[in-house]
């Protein structure tokens, strides 16, 4: 088998799972029992939330624990709204947003709040000067991913930062889901950044686990309200053998960046470079300010899923552009946004890569690849 679709999951280290069951048989206390049980739990809770704050630069008073990207994005794009609802009613997220936060914004417009989705150039890339357009008095929020899902394209976080420098009152949120362990974080975590959301399974932790950074002294109405956990902003007994696995899996991925990104990027450039060379071969990503590890391209006339069953007979494993809304039959959000016509838009498929997958790999892929295509000739 050959696995290219780590952007939708990642195969969990065997040390994660080793301390998910060692934690779920052995730390088994809830954390909020006054009991030593209990102390024992929240001696691990914190040690946890201690080292994921650490490897992103961070206070652990800023790091949040929740079920994953989604819950996360919605929490943050709802919550903020809310909270400075009295202040301004009008939200801008990018038109290449994960549908997490793109239907949170959808959501908040039937509240009575207004909603703008800055624009995209046509390689995929937020138009700074275009968003600045948009901005008003009585915006609360923008929201911007780090890493687009469906393409690889990196936004530029640095420069929307700068923007907002001297617009304080102007919520900043990164859906960072993609890019964690994937590029460096000065990259999407600038200090400008006042919320930024997560996901454990996109680097080999669990499913079921993410987490929030909010930026100390930034409020946002909680998600949840019961026991008062997480300081009162998700009040839920915490998944603590899930969390526990998150931070181990945060720091090998963390440590195994500099190789990730190094040996996903060659293996992409050969992919690219041979992929190029087929005349009926759309290719939507690129590699200068592109993700390392996620290539998309179509092959004219041949719709994505088909393409994805075509691989798959061979044992190898892509995705069509989204995971989230392939079942769903649509084109990908991002490509229209971009501009790209809708009947090349259907024919998108994504490989995403790991630092796990090597050359020979990508040889077979190449190979079926080319059975694949002279098999569509007649579809072409």
């Amino acid at each position: 088998m050959i696995y290219l679709d780590n952007s939708a999951t990642t195969k969990p280290y065997p040390e994660a799972l080793a301390t998910y069951t060692e934690v779920a048989s052995k730390i088994w206390g809830n954390p909020s029992s006054l009991h030593s049980l209990g102390s024992q739990a929240t001696r691990l809770l914190d040690a946890s939330r201690k080292q994921i704050a650490g490897l992103l630069g961070k206070s652990s008073q800023e790091i949040f624990f929740t079920s994953g990207g989604t819950e996360g994005d919605n929490w943050v794009i709802k919550g903020v709204a809310f909270e400075k609802a009295r202040y301004g009613k009008h939200v801008i997220v990018s038109a290449i947003e994960h549908p997490a936060v793109k239907e949170s914004a959808l959501w908040l417009k039937k509240q009575g709040f207004e909603v703008d989705f800055a624009p995209v150039d046509n390689k995929g890339f937020v138009e700074v000067e275009k968003l600045a357009d948009l901005i008003r008095p009585d915006t609360t929020l923008v929201s911007v991913m780090a890493i687009n899902n469906e393409i690889g394209s990196v936004q530029p976080i640095k420069a929307i930062s700068k923007l907002l420098a001297d617009r304080p009152t102007v919520s900043f949120h990164v859906d960072a889901v993609q890019a964690i362990a994937k590029i460096s974080t000065e990259n999407y975590l600038t200090d400008r950044v006042d919320f930024a959301t997560f996901s454990s399974h996109k680097f080999h932790g669990l499913r079921g686990v993410g987490f929030v950074y909010i930026k100390s002294g930034k409020k946002i109405c909680p998600l949840l309200n019961g026991g008062g956990q997480e300081s009162d902003k998700r009040s839920t007994t915490e998944n603590l053998a899930g969390i526990a696995a998150t931070a181990k899996a945060l720091r090998l991925s963390m440590e195994n960046l500099e190789t990730f990104t190094t040996r996903t990027s060659k293996m992409k450039e050969i992919i690219l470079e041979e992929l190029a060379k087929y005349p009926d071969v759309t290719i939507f990503s690129g590699i200068e300010n592109f993700a390392p590890h996620i290539l998309t391209f179509g092959i004219k006339g041949v719709r994505g899923e088909v393409v994805v069953h075509a691989f798959e007979e061979y044992d190898i494993y892509i995705s069509t552009t989204s995971a989230c809304s392939s079942k769903a039959g649509k084109p990908a959000g991002t490509l229209i946004a971009m501009g790209v016509e809708k009947f090349l838009a259907q024919t998108a498929v994504r490989i995403s890569l790991d630092a796990d997958n090597d050359m020979s790999q990508m040889e077979q892929f190449l190979t079926t690849f080319k059975i694949i295509y002279e098999k569509t000739r007649k579809v072409r």
